[in-house]
């Protein structure tokens, strides 16, 4: 209990206590606005017309029309793609062949080119799905156009050509909005990299005052030490959360008063690991270089920017390890898909074995140490002894 309060004294008066609430903060609220309208509703388009027709001019129309693309210019003859693209005016051009209406007219088929820029795949977002939407609907029109000049009815037509109507729907991101997973994961790595550092400086800076084994031995001294660095953490994370959904209009179902455990219990996780991590630095300055362990592993492989299903399997099963990984299945789970605290047994049980297996680490470490103190006492005691019954024969 003395730990605990002594560390509490010294977190008030320590920058932590700022910071940790402050760092986060900042970094939801810019990116959040930043990334607020991030989705591109429309992507801008080239468009190349070498058929100069009404019905290009109609095709065009629709091209412009969609909630996917925006046609930002269009050309009557044939250019270098490369040349419309370079300077990133638009993300593809599409280029309408010459005698397009009058193929139409005679039945023919026509081939319509579409170039993108893949250089950054996220400008391309419904590109794909608006050109297939738009094409598919011509393809249908005229197809039921020749076929009811036969005298066949619409709904035979329409049975014929369409036999199967396909709807989905994208669920609990429909925007595609950055907010719940960039900029959520930028907060969650500032928290990860400020309470890493600050619980990891615990063991240096006591060995420096020479009060590592001040309160005993036992490891429990440290634990309840990372108790006001996880009780913070997960209020700035609860705080920030909160921030994004009203600024950055984030998707966020669970209710906080439940959400608060799993936070807690992460928090903790992330408390230890710190200090695991930064218990055999020489001093306190030497621990921030210690935190790249946890912080980049845990932005590059926990689901930040690219879900871990991508990676093989060695590299998911390796996140195993990083209390970040659990935290964001959780958030998407129950903060985003609004499911139960009770459906995700595994993802704390995770962070409860992250807990232990840490606990037992920092246990086995001071040990290590206290023994080490114990032998250097002896044989200084020891050697002192010989010295002075040498001394007293020599007498």
């Amino acid at each position: 209990m003395k730990s605990l309060i002594e560390e509490c004294k010294y977190v008030a008066g320590s920058k932590f206590l700022i910071a940790i609430f402050i760092g986060p903060l900042i970094a939801a609220l810019f990116f959040g606005l930043m990334f607020s309208n991030n989705q591109i509703s429309k992507s801008p388009v080239v468009v190349i017309d070498e058929d100069h027709s009404s019905y290009s001019r109609q095709l065009i129309s629709k091209l412009n029309a969609s909630q996917y693309l925006k046609v930002t210019n269009v050309l009557p003859s044939r250019m270098d793609p490369q040349t419309l693209l370079a300077n990133e005016q638009a993300v593809a051009v599409i280029m309408l062949p010459d005698q397009l209406e009058l193929r139409k007219l005679q039945g023919m088929s026509s081939n319509i080119g579409i170039l993108m820029d893949n250089t950054m795949p996220s400008g391309l977002t419904g590109i794909r799905t608006a050109i297939q939407e738009i094409i598919t609907t011509e393809n249908t029109i005229i197809s039921m156009t020749r076929l009811a000049q036969t005298g066949m009815d619409t709904d035979t037509t329409k049975g014929l050509l369409s036999p199967l109507s396909l709807q989905q729907r994208m669920l609990f991101n429909p925007t595609t909005s950055y907010v719940g997973f960039m900029v959520l994961g930028f907060v969650n790595i500032i928290v990860v990299m400020m309470t890493t550092s600050a619980a990891g400086s615990i063991a240096p800076r006591l060995r420096a005052e020479g009060k590592l084994f001040a309160y005993g031995k036992s490891p429990a001294q440290l634990w309840i030490r990372s108790v006001p660095y996880a009780v913070l953490s997960t209020f700035s994370l609860l705080l920030c959360y909160g921030l994004l959904k009203h600024v950055g209009n984030m998707r966020f179902e669970a209710e906080p008063y439940l959400f608060i455990i799993p936070l807690l219990v992460y928090s903790f996780a992330l408390s230890l690991m710190g200090i695991l991590i930064g218990y055999s630095a020489k001093d306190v300055s030497k621990v921030g270089l210690r935190t790249s362990l946890v912080v980049y592993p845990s932005f590059l492989a926990t689901g930040i920017q690219l879900t871990p299903l991508a990676f093989p399997t060695f590299f998911q099963v390796t996140a195993w390890a990083l209390p970040l990984n659990w935290l964001n299945r959780l958030v998407r789970g129950m903060a985003f898909r609004n499911g139960a605290l009770t459906a995700y047994g595994r993802e704390m049980g995770a962070l409860l074995i992250i807990i232990g297996v840490v606990s037992l680490l920092i246990g086995l470490l001071m040990l290590r140490e206290a023994r080490k103190g114990i032998s250097t006492t002896a044989s200084g005691s020891s050697s002192w002894s010989g010295v002075s019954h040498d001394t007293t024969t020599h007498f």
